[in-house]
């Protein structure tokens, strides 16, 4: 089934939601912003279903936060909100795909999920990750210029990178040494972070791709593809 992320800090509709769209999709629910990112990048829904107003973040940053984030990027976003529609056409702005005033009218929401996602489906197929627990042993300079050398699993690989999580805050461009674990230990490459989630998580996502020659346990000819 589809993957559904819904982020609402009202407990309640989210068990709502979750009561009506279970049975089409599989659902993840939060009432934290800042849980809405790690989520989206462990899980890879197909689509989020966001409030415009929680405590610390409010939806309109969530949704940009969504957007700059290569993994969500273009996932299909609906807004769900209490308010009138005035902020309909500033959330059009910051990348929303639809938008809906509560109480939600479900008959419309189930018939707009699932032609967006029909639309998306029938879009070419492209390289996507593979969802696979890899354990390795990075090594380097984190963000702070101290050497590390730290054992992470993978959340998800491609022939070109991996992304996992870690306490320890790495920088965009942030060179690693890879080393796979398990069995003997080998080299794979130089790795760089390309990519990271907000700050102000306990445990920041990071996505780093091979710089150069890697002896890697995915290849080209191995990509995983998908709609």
């Amino acid at each position: 089934m589809k993957k559904l992320l819904i982020v609402d800090d009202d407990e309640a509709l989210r068990g709502l939601i979750c009561r009506r769209l279970s049975t089409t999709y599989t659902v993840f629910e939060t009432g934290e912003a800042e849980q809405a990112l790690a989520l989206a990048l462990e899980h890879k829904p197909d689509a989020i279903l966001l409030d415009l107003r929680m405590p610390k973040f409010d939806g309109f940053e969530l949704c940009r936060n969504f957007r700059s984030l290569s993994y969500t990027s273009n996932l299909p976003i609906f807004v769900i909100t209490g308010e009138s529609g005035a902020h309909k056409k500033e959330c059009e702005t910051i990348g929303a795909t639809g938008y809906f005033e509560k109480p939600i009218d479900f008959v419309k929401l189930k018939q707009t999920l699932a032609s967006t996602l029909a639309a998306t489906e029938s879009q070419p197929n492209k390289i996507t990750p593979l969802r696979m627990n890899v354990g390795l042993r990075l090594s380097g300079t984190d963000a702070r210029d101290k050497q590390f050398a730290e054992l992470v699993m993978t959340e998800s690989i491609n022939p070109d990178g991996f992304q996992f999580t870690s306490p320890t805050d790495f920088a965009e461009g942030c060179v690693l040494e890879v080393f796979l674990t398990g069995g003997a230990e080998r080299h794979v490459g130089h790795a760089r972070v390309v990519e990271r989630s907000p700050a102000g998580l306990a445990r920041q996502a990071y996505f780093a791709v091979f710089d150069g020659p890697r002896d890697w346990i995915l290849q080209k000819h191995d990509a995983v593809t998908g709609s």
